[in-house]
């Protein structure tokens, strides 16, 4: 955390109370809302008087909100790029471990199953009722249980999320299950190798899981785009790998409302890649690049 103190404060969803009273600009600071433990970053930028953009961040299955800002070290970004920036803790399950109930594959594996795609939802709205967010401009970005999660919310509540990105992530395996209102821009990353989720797609607890290339297929579909794409440059994301590891195309010709949809493939990556210093700036870049008209 890059605040002074961190302080706890109770807040409902939906309420009219502003934590941003408690957690003022420059600071970092611990919030219940709907009952669970959330992270609130506020930039030393942030005016009140002028619409900022929002970012949460989910965390993989058994990790939680502060262990995924450990791995992608987006409050940096936060304070350079001026958005707000809030990392949630999902349930805790009958094993002991958080996690998101996103798809029939990922990861509620215990009953009863929490309904998080409308507590998300809701601690959206929350944040947005708390400071001035630009609803314009509402982006979430996940890690593997994360990053479908990311997904599902693409899928339920695309009036409110302006962009995702999901790191080693996949969407429902039946795109029937997914019915987004408008378009989401998405930005998948998926490593080749991945031991976890595999890049090929497969099975967890039963359910199936759609491959890197179906997912993105999907929502190409979804946000109308067309032709074939195009490559950009490759990038140079993960440290442990040989410089420009990372492939890119990109989705653009046709997409509807300007929207974007871009596959980029960490060639020989795992599930959890060491991420170097561009990881951050490079997905904060593509996020922030997209926009919806003022709400």
């Amino acid at each position: 955390m890059t605040a002074a103190a961190v302080v706890m404060v109770a807040l409902a969803c939906g309420s009219a109370d502003t934590p941003s009273a408690a957690v003022p600009a420059g600071s970092t600071s611990v919030v219940k809302i709907g009952g669970r433990q959330v992270t609130v970053h506020v930039p030393g930028s942030y005016d009140p008087a002028r619409p900022a953009p929002l970012v949460v961040g989910l965390h993989g299955h058994t990790s939680s909100g502060t262990d995924l800002e450990a791995y992608l070290r987006l409050t940096p970004e936060s304070d350079r790029r001026g958005f707000v920036y809030a990392y949630p803790d999902g349930s805790i399950d009958e094993r002991g471990d958080r996690f998101w109930n996103a798809t029939d594959a990922c990861c509620a594996f215990f009953s009863p199953a929490p309904d998080d795609s409308r507590y998300l939802s809701e601690l959206i709205s929350t944040l947005e009722s708390s400071y001035r967010i630009d609803r314009g401009r509402v982006y979430l970005i996940g890690h593997s249980n994360g990053g479908f999660m990311a997904f599902r919310m693409a899928c339920d509540h695309a009036g409110q999320i302006t962009a995702i990105v999901s790191l080693n992530g996949a969407s429902w395996n039946d795109p029937a299950r997914c019915r987004p209102s408008e378009p989401v821009s998405v930005l998948a990353i998926h490593s080749s190798a991945d031991e976890t989720v595999a890049f090929d797609g497969g099975v967890i607890d039963g359910d199936a899981y759609p491959s890197a290339a179906t997912t993105v297929a999907q929502w190409r579909d979804y946000d109308r785009c067309a032709g074939a794409g195009r490559d950009g440059p490759a990038l140079d994301l993960v440290t442990d790998l040989p410089a420009a590891e990372t492939s890119v195309r990109a989705y653009v010709a046709g997409c509807a409302r300007g929207s974007t949809v871009q596959a980029w493939t960490i060639n020989g990556g795992t599930h959890a890649p060491r991420l170097g210093p561009a990881f951050a700036p490079a997905v904060t870049n593509f996020l922030l690049s997209q926009a919806k008209p003022a709400r």
